[in-house]
């Protein structure tokens, strides 16, 4: 399914969002590279080429190709998936259905924007739509059966007169004769027809067209949840960016603070005449608030895109306020354990939509085969006519002997054969369908590889991200302690303008990178939760 735009303005969003990371850069050193909303995800282009459906003949094909650096959600046991599948679809019912319902129930949480999203995104209305389509067939596969009635109904005139004595016999008016321009009376004449064919048995072809047809409302629920998964993924993409500016802006604001006192404390020097200091340190620090200024305004850019993603995905009116309410991207020790590799994988293999989608495929493929093998034999029926046909100037024939295309009331029931001798034809329809069918199972082997790789990157990449994150935790820590104790010994005189540079400088790299971190871990869980197919939830 093609899909719309929205994708591709919210991975924008997502990107420059993530760009907080930047502004919470150490003064003076190049920012870190924002993180793209679309790592380890299908693109809105690449989403499009799921698993057709098999009714209108489309072949199924790969979702895109997964990159490193994705993250990964946890995988918990299996009543616990459950568990957490039936809470996400209460929060889906629960959650407010409009921008104005977001308003009056205060800031949206995580919970309530991914519903919000997976409820109202313009790419699952898509799928809806395209679900409605796939169940109208299916209703037109089950109700083949029924007789077309053929009807024709027609009204006419003038017509000349004929009469007879009604056995038919010579013309009893002169009028009745032909060859002259004598029409006698004019007459109008009325005439209906209806034919019907009702298979009674077609060596199961109508039975294989049913089959295929319950094919495609499994299809179209599959790519609906694709869909679904995809917009609750850059839902949680969103709301961590903007998590990710918001406290890159905090950082900034408490290293604005600490260079402000410092900027006191060497004027204070400098107005003592003391020999720690010179005017060299004040030029230093007006050039680190210059910096310090810079990143805060891509941290307010940042969040603000964020924040435009948000409204995006959560179906807010243009211009309308949204609130989002504010969390600590860092999770406690015992708080989250990524699932094992098997796992995931074996998650994987039983939730992935595409998986159930190209399997529906595939059977109605075969039922198609089927239906071409079969299609060489007739098929048989009851068949079963009426004729009425009424001219107010002719005389009508009462014996049956007799031809009377003026006046007529017949009708009959018996049983046919109906079918073609187009072998050739046949033939080369069989063998297309065959070769559709092996292509669609080289697919299904082909995208099940592919998810088996997209996971492994994407836990792979989790993994890396949790303990990226801890070790920068521990070392945010110890960057403080070492800002703290080198700003005491700057006040004490005991210290020089360098080392507290320094250790400010390392201070709000590894401020930085703890809140980047972080936040890949947090958005590689919701990426687990969408590769393994299971139901998003907020952490």
């Amino acid at each position: 399914m093609k899909r719309t735009g929205l994708g591709r303005l919210v991975g924008i969003g997502l990107a420059l969002s993530a760009g907080s990371a930047a502004a919470q850069g150490v003064p003076g050193t190049a920012p870190a590279a924002p993180i793209s909303g679309g790592q380890g995800t299908s693109t809105p282009s690449q989403a499009g080429q799921g698993t057709a459906s098999p009714i209108t003949g489309a072949p199924a094909t790969l979702p895109g190709q997964p990159t490193v650096g994705e993250g990964a959600q946890s995988a918990t046991p299996q009543a616990q998936d459950q568990a957490a599948q039936d809470a996400t679809r209460s929060t889906e019912q629960q959650a407010p259905g409009t921008a104005e319902g977001a308003a009056k129930s205060g800031p949206l949480t995580l919970e309530e924007l991914v519903a919000r999203a997976r409820r109202s995104d313009a790419r699952v209305e898509e799928a809806e739509a395209e679900l409605h389509r796939l169940q109208a067939l299916q209703r037109q596969a089950h109700w083949a059966w029924f007789p077309k009635f053929e009807t024709v109904v027609g009204f006419g005139g003038p017509v000349p007169e004929a009469r007879n004595d009604g056995l038919g016999g010579p013309p009893t008016t002169e009028a009745t004769l032909e060859g002259d321009w004598n029409f006698g009376t004019l007459g109008v004449t009325v005439r209906a027809e209806v034919n019907a064919l009702l298979p009674i048995y077609t060596f199961g072809k109508l039975t294989a067209l049913e089959k295929a047809g319950d094919q495609g409302p499994i299809i179209g629920a599959a790519l609906r949840e694709r869909a679904r998964a995809e917009a609750g993924f850059q839902a949680a993409q969103a709301f961590y960016g903007y998590q990710l500016a918001n406290a890159g802006i905090v950082q900034l604001e408490e290293t604005a603070k600490r260079l402000e006192d410092a900027g006191k404390r060497i004027q204070e020097l400098l107005d003592e005449e003391s020999q720690q200091v010179s005017k060299i340190d004040t030029y230093k620090l007006n050039f680190f608030r210059q910096v310090l200024e810079s990143r805060r305004a891509e941290a307010q850019q940042g969040r603000i895109l964020a924040l435009e993603a948000i409204r995006l995905l959560s179906g807010a009116k243009p211009g309308e306020p949204v609130q989002v309410v504010s969390v600590d991207l860092p999770l406690e020790e015992d708080e989250f354990s990524p699932p094992t590799l098997e796992k995931a994988l074996a998650l994987a293999e039983q939730r992935r939509p595409e998986l159930t989608a190209i399997q529906a495929g595939i059977a109605a493929r075969e039922q198609e085969v089927l239906i071409r093998e079969r299609a060489y034999y007739p098929d048989l029926g009851i068949v079963g006519f009426a004729k009425f046909a009424y001219t107010s100037n002719a005389t009508p024939q009462r014996t049956p002997f007799a031809y009377d295309p003026y006046n007529d009331r017949s009708a009959g029931i018996g049983i046919a054969a109906r079918g073609t001798f187009d072998i050739p034809m046949k033939n080369a329809q069989l063998d297309q369908s065959r070769a559709e069918l092996d292509k669609l199972k080289a697919q299904q082997r082909l995208l099940q590889s592919a998810i088996r790789l997209e996971v492994t990157q994407t836990h792979g990449a989790l993994t890396a991200a949790l303990a990226k994150a801890r070790a920068m935790t521990d070392a945010e820590k110890n960057a403080r302690r070492w800002a703290t104790a080198a700003y005491a010994a700057f006040d004490l005189g005991t210290g020089d303008t360098r080392e507290l540079v320094d250790a400010f400088t390392a201070l709000a790299q590894a401020s930085a990178d703890k809140g980047k971190s972080w936040h890949d871990a947090r958005v590689g869980i919701a990426a687990l939760n969408r590769v393994t197919g299971m139901a998003p939830a907020g952490q």
